[in-house]
């Protein structure tokens, strides 16, 4: 076995990142994720990059500042699917949290699918604690381009930072 070592960053994530940024979504998640960036111009939202040295995206994410206040709110977070698993996911969530703490706020919150085990079993080791849940639904585009509703329940987590 080879242990590969990267050195990764954080930025803003910028229109120029999401033609890279396939792996994350489809086109439509992508468009929406494009908008979110113009509510990161006006400072009601951060969306993040995760970077290797060679400046292309593996992770992205956002951190809402307008769903609760006092909170700042995760979402979106996603990691490239070939390095899953390797410390990204955690790095990603530790710059968002940087973030919230930067803002002044002690408080950070997210909402994970049930479903989705191995998330939710990364957020619990960095410290996230269940408090309830909720449905949650979206657009989801179908790789033929028809587009679906997709519905899910969710466990909201939150973690008070120091």
């Amino acid at each position: 076995m080879i242990d590969v070592v990267l050195k990764l960053s954080a930025r803003d994530l910028v229109q120029a990142d999401l033609a890279s940024c396939g792996w994350a979504g489809s086109d439509l998640h992508l468009a929406g994720v494009s908008k979110q960036l113009e509510r990161a111009r006006i400072g009601e939202v951060d969306y993040l990059a995760v970077c290797p040295a060679t400046d292309i995206p593996v992770a992205k994410g956002g951190v809402d500042y307008q769903v609760k206040e006092g909170v700042g709110t995760l979402w979106q977070l996603a990691v490239h699917p070939a390095l899953q698993s390797c410390g990204i996911g955690t790095f990603l969530v530790e710059a968002a949290e940087l973030r919230i703490r930067n803002r002044g706020l002690r408080q950070a919150e997210l909402a994970v699918e049930e479903s989705n085990p191995r998330a939710r079993a990364l957020y619990e080791r960095l410290g996230y604690v269940a408090y309830g849940r909720r449905p949650d639904s979206w657009d989801e585009q179908a790789p033929d381009g028809s587009l679906r509703r997709y519905e899910t329940m969710c466990m909201l987590m939150r973690k008070e930072l120091s």
